[in-house]
């Protein structure tokens, strides 16, 4: 299971919406000054998500949840993405090669066959994405923020 905190924005009839902050792939390394994939993080922008989950507890503005995805849903989607363009891009690249014997031919196959594979890869994710088991889940769920106080007071030492 992966899992993610996320804040509450809204919750109404046992639907919750969160917000999950997106974060840079790598911040706790040696090498941060550095590290390629810091500094393309730092260009994108930084932006947040925000995704329905259904929650039986009544939930509070501003409360953090714990939320979790099988790891087997992830692999999947994220198998359907990046290969089935990849796959295409090869397997219609050899047969307008094999086909029309020359490079150009070739070229022309890989792109159809890559932006096929995008396409398809487009309109599975939605199916795909419909299944109970893809969806993400509430694991634990934090106090609300009115109820967490800190006491900046100095402490009585006479008593």
């Amino acid at each position: 299971m992966i899992k993610e905190w996320a804040t509450v924005v809204s919750w109404q009839g046992g639907i919750a919406q969160v917000s999950c902050d997106v974060k840079a792939s790598c911040s706790s390394c040696a090498s941060r000054a550095g590290c390629g994939s810091r500094v393309l993080n730092k260009l994108g922008p930084q932006t947040s998500h925000t995704i329905t989950v259904p929650s039986e507890a009544p939930l509070v503005v501003g409360q953090k949840v714990e939320l979790g995805i099988a790891e087997g849903s992830l692999l999947t989607s994220a198998l359907l993405v990046y290969m089935s363009p990849l796959v295409g891009l090869f397997l219609v690249a050899g047969i307008f090669q094999m086909l029309f014997q020359s490079d150009l031919a070739a070229l022309s196959g890989a792109v159809l066959g890559g932006v096929g594979g995008f396409l398809l890869a487009r309109g599975l994710s939605p199916k795909l994405a419909a299944r109970e088991a893809w969806q993400p889940i509430i694991l634990s769920v934090g106090l609300p923020p009115d109820l967490v106080r800190v006491d900046t007071s100095p402490a009585d030492s006479g008593q």
